[in-house]
């Protein structure tokens, strides 16, 4: 399937008769298929296995896999469906740990369904998870708008991972806000870092982009020091994963390391999330759990081995950005410079 400059951006989620469809992220840019989830199980598969990725899609898939599991436990036992739908939904909340939009999309799902009657359980959920499909959009383009505002015109850009479209419902927050600075003139290019080990810069946001007609240049994550130390860069602008109650940021492995660089050769540092990524809960960074994949995604690449047998891996999928280097915090609620305990908590009312 091609793509053309200019092109709307993708819907990496879509809600049809047939069931779940999101497209599979592991086999972009060469090729766009989507998998059908018409279950739960199989909907918390594709969380786990990386078809569907980014924590606010991942948030809005795991809605939808709670309207497949509340249709499949009802159509088993009309009386006794509460108990195997719980079951489901706790599925899907251990496809993936540290994403805090799965776990707080899957509770407005559970708090419908405890307040509705088993006949209207179906349609009440399905209506809760549309409007969580819904809430994603239009929050991403209120970020895009706000994040944007901080972009001098003329600007270059450096961004990490994938926060596109093909991260959330639509629009992306990170990628959001470079979309809507483009289109006002604001950025001039932008720099994506490829993103080992599962390259989501060079596979998918670099895809993204050239889909656009985004200018987009792709450098090997070793390379940021050297690019920011040039001045080639005005921001470094990235998502989130989880924020904890007093700022700190857990996002995609390499993202502290950006900020670190950032801080060092004031470039500024800009971090785009909507509020249902924002865990009061967790008190700092050093409380949020991190999630560790496979090594075999590390001493592999394209599913062949490039580190000789015998090597081991470390391989955590997700770093803690203190909240001190961080210049602006981005929400649909509004934007919030230097985030500490007291602006969260401004954020949150």
């Amino acid at each position: 399937m091609g793509t053309s400059p200019g092109a709307e951006p993708v819907q990496a989620v879509r809600w049809t008769d047939d069931g779940l469809r999101l497209l599979d992220q592991r086999l972009l840019p060469h090729e766009e298929r989507y998998v059908v989830c018409r279950t739960a199980e199989e909907t918390a598969a594709a969380i786990r296995d990386m078809v569907v990725r980014g924590a606010p899609a991942i948030g809005v898939a795991a809605a939808y896999g709670a309207v497949l599991a509340v249709r499949a436990r009802q159509a088993q036992d009309p009386a006794r469906w509460r108990e195997g739908f719980a079951a489901d939904l706790d599925r899907l909340a251990a496809a993936r740990p540290t994403a805090v939009n799965l776990f707080w999309a899957l509770a407005r799902m559970r708090r419908v369904a405890a307040q509705a009657d088993d006949a209207e359980a179906p349609a009440r959920l399905e209506a809760e998870a549309r409007a969580i499909h819904e809430e994603d959009v239009a929050a991403n383009r209120r970020m895009g708008e706000l994040g944007a505002a901080f972009i001098e015109p003329g600007s270059a850009v450096l961004t990490h991972c994938n926060t596109g479209a093909l991260a959330t419902g639509g629009h992306g927050t990170a990628l959001g806000v470079i979309r809507t600075a483009w289109r006002q003139g604001r950025i001039r290019e932008v720099f994506a870092d490829e993103t080992r080990p599962w390259l989501q810069g060079a596979r998918l946001t670099a895809w993204e982009l050239v889909r656009e007609g985004i200018p987009v240049r792709l450098i090997a994550d070793a390379a940021a020091a050297a690019l920011l130390a040039a001045g080639r860069v005005r921001w470094v602008v990235v998502g989130a994963d989880r924020i904890a109650a007093n700022g700190d940021v857990a996002n995609k492995i390499g993202t502290y390391g950006l900020a670190v660089l950032a801080r060092h050769h004031g470039v500024r540092f800009m971090v785009v999330a909507p509020t249902s990524t924002i865990d009061p809960g967790i008190a700092d960074g050093g409380a949020i759990p991190i999630e560790t994949r496979a090594a075999d995604e590390v001493l592999t690449a394209a599913g062949r081995r490039v580190a000789p047998q015998g090597a081991g891996a470390w391989n955590p999928v997700f770093d803690v950005t203190p909240a001190g280097l961080v210049d602006v915090l981005v929400t649909e609620r509004g934007a919030l410079e230097r985030p500490d305990r007291e602006g969260i908590a401004r954020l949150l009312g």
